[in-house]
């Protein structure tokens, strides 16, 4: 399980550092106003969809299917299962992406009332809209083909071909704003180009697998029926997350221009961390817990999320504690440039310390969702997520005038602790998850080592580096540099003096893979 979760988490890393590239583009090109905004709402609804669907509830819906297929009747069984879904799948996105691009005047209009119709964001959302909400469709397709490459436990082009979206993304963006004088526009093509190429890359891999797809007559037979009562469920239930995201976005339409963009780009640094460990932790455990649930081994399964808790704290807590304590270093030194400006960057900064806050919860509601979804429970994770979405909602209403842009992502990072409290309670009374005493005093030595980094950290930027974020250019992003690493070292240093990692049982375990090779 470890070595998958690397190899999904390396993939996704390379592609959240991409994405940092292409976000960089953006905040130089576009800065943060009502271009930005625009595009921000336009970009938004597809990319909600390929968070949900690549990340979260059609795994939980279509890999245990295939995976009982596969292990029960053997490939051919599979792989005509998987035809058939991807039929009934394409069929229904198609008929969705048509009725969007008709009604999106009326769509845009509910998803950002603060659009008025002076000053152009309304018209540009829609325009914009239009151009990205085909990926809908591409993306969508293309998760199911991941998802059979999950089932197969091939999880490195599943996860890979998300690298493209991005290197597409960069291309089009420099494309429109040095070539053709169109940033917003090339960027919204960008999106829906890198669909094609996604869903591609999956199928050639697929193919390579031994697993021919093809596309017969959609019919709702009682294994499709099956699926979508998995499906509907936990597209709340795994993706309250992004649901919650998206409240917040919704509400931020009511606030000054340039807090639609604040958000984004805090909360794409933050989806760093997540994005790696979240969707990893999610993609791996799934067919993990799905064997142990068949098996009845109710040991195993409680000892893979263990496993995986303590595997995602150690690199969770001072991803938290490091954006707390260097927020507006990091959001100056990736975004401060070009038409995004030092206020820009500190405004975001704020939005990011209070995503940061929730950054643990929303990683291990990742971790503790599969718990429920390998045992084919998606009404209970779809309970709790209907109660986060509505606290979201009132938070988001009663926090977003008096704390402007920090009222969205505190809201958002409330709701995700009382998920995670839910789930976590839930799954200790089914027996599913039972922390030992190990592992509570391990959580607790990380969080202290997390704490003691931070405070040094802070102290030392203070010392070294007074007014760091009025730095320009090289010189800030080198010093930024040094207090990450002089972070690290500390961390490490801190987890070796309260017994979390011993470097004499980390040698061992490398030189018995070694061997092992």
């Amino acid at each position: 399980m470890l070595r998958n979760l690397i190899t999904v988490g390396g993939w996704t890393m390379l592609s959240r550092i991409l994405g940092l590239v292409r976000d960089q583009l953006l905040a130089a090109f576009l800065g943060a106003g009502p271009v930005q905004d625009a595009y921000q709402i336009a970009f938004r609804l597809p990319n909600m969809f390929r968070r949900l669907f690549g990340e979260g509830a059609f795994n939980a819906a279509f890999v245990p299917l295939f995976t009982e297929r596969l292990t029960a009747h053997g490939q051919e069984d599979a792989s005509r299962f998987a035809s058939q879904a991807l039929s009934c799948l394409s069929a229904w996105l198609l008929g969705l992406t048509i009725l969007g691009e008709v009604f999106m005047p009326w769509i845009i209009e509910i998803i950002a009332p603060g659009f008025n119709h002076a000053g152009g964001r309304f018209e540009m959302a829609v325009t914009l809209t239009r151009i990205t909400f085909p990926y809908l469709i591409l993306i969508c397709t293309a998760a199911l083909v991941a998802g059979v490459l999950n089932g197969l436990h091939r999880f490195s082009m599943a996860a890979g071909a998300y690298v493209s979206f991005n290197i597409v993304g960069i291309a089009t963006i420099l494309l429109g704003a040095l070539v053709f004088h169109d940033t917003a526009t090339w960027t919204a093509i960008g999106i829906t180009v890198s669909g094609f190429v996604q869903l591609g890359l999956l199928l050639w891999s697929v193919r390579r697998a031994g697993v021919q797809l093809t596309l017969p007559r959609p019919r709702l037979t009682g294994e499709m029926r099956d699926m979508l009562r998995r499906l509907w469920p936990g597209l709340v239930g795994s993706g309250a997350t992004q649901l919650n995201l998206t409240v917040d976005t919704l509400i931020s339409t009511l606030l000054p221009a340039g807090s639609i963009s604040w958000l984004y780009f805090a909360d794409r640094v933050n989806q760093l961390p997540l994005g790696v460990l979240g969707a990893a932790a999610g993609t791996t455990l799934l067919p993990v817990l799905t064997r142990h649930a068949a098996e009845h081994d109710t040991a195993g399964g409680q000892k893979t999320l263990n496993q995986a808790i303590d595997y995602a704290s150690i690199l969770t807590f001072p991803a938290c504690f490091g954006l707390l304590a260097l927020a507006p270093e990091i959001m100056a030194t990736l975004f401060g440039y070009g038409k995004f400006t030092t206020e820009d960057a500190l405004s975001s900064a704020q939005s990011l310390r209070a995503y940061a806050l929730g950054l643990p919860a929303f990683i291990l509601i990742k971790v503790l969702s599969p718990g429920f979804f390998a045992h084919g429970d998606t009404r209970t994770p779809v309970r709790i997520g209907f109660l986060t979405l509505a606290l979201n909602l009132a938070l988001n209403l009663a926090l977003y005038r008096p704390l402007t842009h920090v009222g969205p992502p505190l809201a958002s990072t409330i709701a995700a602790l009382v998920n995670l409290s839910f789930l976590a309670v839930i799954l200790h009374r089914r027996s599913v998850f039972r922390p030992d005493a190990a592992l509570v005093g391990r959580l607790l030595r990380v969080i202290a080592a997390s704490f003691l980094m931070a405070l040094v950290t802070v102290t030392l930027a203070r010392l070294i580096a007074p007014g760091l974020v009025m730095w320009h250019g090289l010189m800030r992003a080198m010093m930024l540099g040094i207090l990450m690493g002089l972070a690290g070292v500390v961390y490490l240093a801190a987890l070796w003096a309260f017994g979390v990692a011993l470097p004499d049982r980390l040698l061992r375990r490398v030189l018995r893979r070694g061997r092992a090779r």
